[in-house]
């Protein structure tokens, strides 16, 4: 498998961190992953406006052209034989000894990784997905807004607890606040629609500001839907006519049952996709098409 690794398209086994890499010792880095359609990262400046900012806060100097970085992706894509791929870029802060930094990090290292994006399954967005309820609950945010940051400790031991649940194939496990307020998924941002209004919990939760999650509630807008961010509980989500959830490799993910924490599994809706979850998805990868004519 080839890699990237700042800027050039090499073996994966000729590029080497250093023990004393603060993303390492310390979790100071940040990632974004996205995909690609018909070859081409979709919503890359949003990423990269979102990791640039990421990395300001935390004194990383990192900025990324849009162009370079497609035209890394292009030859790293080509070099692994791949027409798709699901994508992330990591930037870590670079070598840094032991001890807490006393100024910012001034040569971070850049990595690229790619794989097949996983085929489309077309059942997936018609009869959703469970979403199951986890005791494990979403730890607070670095700063004043989550970061997308190589400390994923939380969002893993989330995914532990989810693989020794009874859940259904594929399902999601879904994480509240400390004060009990629905947050988000282990991999994804979560609405849901009652009486035509969409509802998605508020980045005060502590949750990702994730790159899909923003497009939805602007296309959602834009469709004349009406949407309330804020604060949320788990029984308001038992009363939706839908629920989906969203991240930037699955789009919008329609979730048709609902795990508590007994183990009881609600109905969502008819039990399918529907109709408010299926008209942004349909705009989304409208959108998504239309930026590649």
């Amino acid at each position: 498998m080839n890699i990237g690794w700042n800027g050039a398209v090499k073996p994966a086994e000729e590029a080497v961190i250093s023990v004393y890499d603060h993303g390492f010792l310390y979790g100071m880095g940040l990632f974004e992953t996205f995909r690609t359609y018909e070859g081409r990262p979709f919503l890359l400046e949003r990423h990269l406006d979102r990791l640039h900012e990421g990395c300001r806060s935390l004194g990383i100097g990192y900025r990324a052209d849009a162009d370079a970085i497609r035209a890394w992706l292009r030859d790293l894509m080509r070099a692994n034989g791949l027409a798709e791929a699901y994508v992330r870029l990591t930037v870590t802060a670079g070598v840094g000894g032991l001890g807490l930094p006393l100024e910012d990090y001034t040569k971070p290292d850049s990595l690229l990784l790619v794989k097949p994006l996983p085929p489309a399954d077309p059942l997936l967005y018609r009869r959703g997905k469970e979403l199951a309820l986890l005791q494990t609950r979403r730890n607070t945010p670095e700063g004043d807004i989550r970061l997308k940051s190589l400390h994923y400790m939380n969002n893993i031991i989330a995914k532990r607890e989810l693989l020794g649940m009874q859940a259904a194939p594929g399902a999601e496990g879904l994480m509240l606040t400390s004060e009990g307020w629905l947050a988000e998924g282990i991999v994804s941002n979560l609405f849901f629609a009652r009486n035509g209004i969409i509802f998605t919990p508020s980045i005060e939760t502590g949750i990702l500001p994730g790159i899909t999650r923003q497009r939805v509630m602007e296309l959602a807008q834009a469709g004349g839907l009406k949407i309330v961010e804020g604060l949320f509980e788990w029984e308001q989500l038992l009363e939706a006519d839908e629920v989906w959830v969203t991240n930037s490799i699955q789009e919008l993910v329609p979730v048709t049952s609902l795990r508590d924490g007994q183990g009881t599994v609600h109905c969502v809706g008819n039990a399918g996709a529907g109709p408010v979850q299926q008209q942004l998805l349909e705009a989304y990868r409208q959108e998504a098409a239309s930026v590649l004519e």
